[in-house]
């Protein structure tokens, strides 16, 4: 069973930056593929990053293309989520996910773990 648990999140002035860190129990980390999901108030979950198991490759959603990074270290079980030039629309909790798959998937269903959730909240 993998279990995740996200940390990092807080409140940050527009323009700011945070790191989102998600670590994963298990031995198997390297057989998931890894994504951030993020649900704002009254909105649906949506797709934020993700990255293949062995962090060759990384989708990220447009609207934070350029501002957002994935990363992940096999060795510690854990992926990142370096957010930079943050805007008060990033506001909502951010989920991390895993999934037994190679490739870096951009639909929720595909993954099959997920975190509790961490606030994350840009003021103006």
């Amino acid at each position: 069973q993998v279990q995740l648990v996200e940390s990092g999140g807080g409140l940050v002035q527009a323009g700011g930056s945070l790191r989102l860190s998600c670590a994963s129990s298990g031995r198997t980390f390297t057989t998931y593929a890894m994504g951030w999901f993020r649900q704002a108030p009254g909105k649906e979950r949506e797709f934020v990053a993700a990255i293949s198991w062995t962090g060759g490759t990384a989708r990220y959603a447009e609207s934070v293309k350029g501002r957002f990074t994935i990363s992940r270290d096999n060795a510690k079980n854990t992926v990142y989520l370096q957010m930079n030039s943050l805007k008060p629309e990033d506001t909502a909790v951010y989920y991390c996910a895993a999934g037994k798959m190679a490739v870096a998937t951009t639909t929720a269903s595909r993954y099959d773990h997920w975190g509790q959730g961490t606030q994350v909240t840009v003021s103006s």
